[in-house]
């Protein structure tokens, strides 16, 4: 009797996934092929079935690190016909790590209510390592998505602030704007990033880091 053909890939995809993809949660990878550049991973919600992904170039990297019986979340593509992992991160058991990894993944997501919801929950969980993501989901097309990454970026704090810095002194306005208000929001915690950033800024980005301590009522110190 002939294998059955592998689980169609409309299966473990939504029907609006595009061709930028959609992610795919596991809890157990089942094996690892270097050498095909491949992964079998189950699915949990069809009864244990598994599927076997083709690992994409920028992937290979982290295809060294994962084993057997890791959890992780996929960024899947279809191209030409197969599932290809374009990236993916191996998942902890920290469950607010596990959300955070989801989260991240989904800041590229193709839905901007997607991108939208995954940016609130990485200020609700105060996501440090996220900062970069949400930084450029600044300049995300969907202005309700741009406002909810300001938000997060102040409920994240200072580790948002030498990040944000360098927005001072964008050629977007409303770039510069959000970047000032930011910082003028994090407050008392910007403070010392802020002054160590002004020693050594061209004098531009002196001007703008001064107008914003000026405005939070700190004055830097004369050398």
């Amino acid at each position: 009797m002939a294998d059955p053909a592998p689980t169609p890939l409309v299966q473990i995809s939504p029907k609006s996934a595009k061709k930028d993809g959609f992610n795919l949660v596991t809890e157990n990878v089942i094996t690892v092929n270097l050498e095909a550049r491949q992964l079998e991973v189950e699915l949990l919600a069809y009864d244990g079935k598994t599927v076997l992904l083709d690992v994409a170039e920028e992937a290979l990297d982290d295809l060294q690190k994962i084993k057997p019986g890791d959890g992780a979340t996929f960024r899947i593509v279809e191209e030409e016909g197969k599932r290809l992992v374009k990236q993916f991160r191996i998942r902890a058991k920290d469950p607010n790590v596990v959300k955070v990894d989801a989260a991240v993944m989904d800041l590229k997501d193709s839905h901007w209510l997607n991108r939208k919801y995954a940016i609130e929950m990485l200020g609700e969980l105060k996501a440090d390592n996220a900062v970069d993501d949400l930084v450029e989901c600044l300049e995300d097309e969907v202005g309700d998505v741009r406002h909810r990454a300001y938000e997060a970026l102040i409920k994240i704090g200072a580790p948002s602030v030498t990040k944000i810095i360098p927005l001072l002194v964008s050629e977007e306005d409303e770039l510069r704007q959000s970047a000032t208000e930011i910082l003028r929001k994090i407050g008392k915690p910007a403070v010392e990033p802020l002054a160590t950033a002004l020693a050594d800024a061209d004098a531009p980005l002196k001007k703008r880091i001064t107008k914003v301590l000026d405005r939070m009522g700190y004055k830097p110190k004369e050398a």
